[in-house]
Formats: structure tokens, sequence, C-alpha cells
């Protein structure tokens, strides 16, 4: 099975991520296109997913894209992985 992955950008967050159902589990990787170990952490992440057959849902933040959102969520380095479960 394919994961489920997400581009989020400050819009929907809040929809897929923190207004998600009370069971709803949501891997966000918060990553950029220039950082290496991002790319390199991005097929583990998509392989956890895959082997939670549809219990986890991974999303994806493009820190450059949406550099509010990083730092509303405190991130000071990358790569950065958060999990939330019921928002």
């Amino acid at each position: 099975m394919t994961p489920t992955t997400l581009n989020l950008t400050s819009s929907d967050f809040r929809r897929h991520v923190l207004d998600a159902g009370a069971n709803a589990l949501i891997l966000v990787d918060f990553w950029a296109a220039w950082c290496q170990p991002c790319r390199m952490l991005a097929p583990v992440l998509e392989q956890i997913a895959t082997e939670l057959d549809g219990k986890l849902t991974l999303a994806k933040v493009d820190t450059d894209q949406e550099p509010a959102l990083a730092a509303e969520f405190g991130i000071r380095g990358l790569p950065t992985v958060k999990l939330f479960r019921g928002g």
C-alpha cells in the first residue's frame, strides 16, 4: 500500500493536523529542499507509513515555503519530525 502523504501549507495545516479526529495519527516532517538529511529521512518515514497501513498519515511541511508555520511549532533545525494524535 502507498502511504498517504500530505504536503501542507499554513492554510490547510489546522484542518489536516490540529482538527484531525481523536484517533488520527499524523506524522509531520518539517523539511527543506537543501537539507540532505531530510532527503535521507523521507524514504524511512514513507516506509513507516506504509508499514502502518493507513493507521498513520505522513504530512510534509517545506519550511522554506512555510517559515511562519515552522516558527509556530518551534522548528530550529532540520529535519524535525513531530507526531500528532487527535490534534
